[in-house]
């Protein structure tokens, strides 16, 4: 798969629709690949998510627009608002003043705070001398129980260690008295190992954002209120292997995989939607922590 001439074709997509209600789907639609994979790799390469883009450069377009209109009050908020997707001027002129650092009223009297947010330029390079360690592995079809939350991309690095630790907080701690229905639900979690897996999951109806899992391995029984049972599929992985201490090692690893290792891959791409972290039951803070990211994959011909 050529990742770097899908990125390209992606970001020229964009800037030809900048005014039109595009998102990640159907930018992922016109390379052909899935928006789930596209997404996550665009962030990884760029540093944006798709949505992030989208908004930077409209927000910065909006900005030469407020600087062309001559003297302050002679333009209209509300018909920058509308035109660059908007639903109000009020939360349009929140967004230009996160972005910009000041109002739009304001930056007519300081042109030189204006934020510059140019096309990206895309160059992908594939880094030697340091292989990264993983193995392919077939797997069966395997049920998983646990916690889920929906996250955005944009903010997943930042929030999902948070979830984490509101885990470990509320159902981990021996010394913490059970709550009402708590005791079911921690012979669950014992049971069924869960906190061995973060699972990943495209979520279908919102291409920003995706479900992420607390898992362990389904056992059968009672499924205790506020967890769920999913399954993942049957497949290839490639297990990548990864050591040091939690989140940055796995995070480290993670980015290496959708900047290095996916992108130009001459013999695998994803194959599903899903991808998984595996926890050893060590200490997380120790530099010979081990855990690992398992990527559903397909052979190429």
């Amino acid at each position: 798969m050529d990742w770097l001439g899908s990125f390209r074709k992606a970001i020229d997509y964009m800037e030809e629709r900048l005014l039109q209600d595009i998102g990640a789907k159907e930018v992922a639609d016109t390379v052909h690949i899935s928006p789930f994979y596209f997404q996550k790799c665009f962030k990884m390469v760029t540093g944006y998510s798709i949505g992030e883009y989208l908004r930077n450069r409209r927000l910065y377009l909006a900005g030469l627009e407020v600087l062309g209109r001559g003297a302050p009050g002679e333009g209209k908020v509300i018909d920058l608002a509308y035109k660059y997707g908007y639903d109000t001027p009020e939360s349009f002129t929140r967004a230009f003043a996160r972005f910009h650092g000041l109002s739009p009223m304001q930056l007519r009297a300081q042109p030189h705070r204006l934020k510059v947010f140019l096309p990206l330029i895309v160059e992908i390079s594939v880094k030697g001398g340091n292989r990264m360690d993983f193995t392919i592995e077939k797997r069966e079809a395997m049920k998983m129980i646990g916690f889920e939350r929906t996250f955005s991309f944009e903010t997943a690095y930042q929030e999902i260690p948070k979830f984490w630790d509101e885990f470990c907080e509320k159902h981990c701690k021996r010394d913490v008295p059970c709550g009402p229905g708590e005791e079911a639900v921690r012979q669950t979690i014992a049971e069924c190992m869960v906190g061995e897996f973060g699972v990943c999951v495209e979520d279908e109806a919102d291409m920003e954002h995706f479900r992420y899992y607390i898992a362990g391995a389904y056992q059968g029984g009672q499924v205790p209120e506020g967890m769920k049972v999913f399954e993942v599929p049957a497949g290839e992985w490639a297990k990548f292997k990864c050591v040091g201490p939690m989140p940055e090692a796995l995070q480290t690893v993670n980015t290496r995989i959708f900047n290095e290792w996916l992108p130009g891959n001459q013999e695998f791409e994803a194959a599903f939607h899903i991808n998984i972290e595996w926890y050893s039951d060590k200490d997380t803070d120790s530099e010979a922590y081990e855990s690992g990211i398992w990527i559903p994959v397909k052979r190429l011909k």
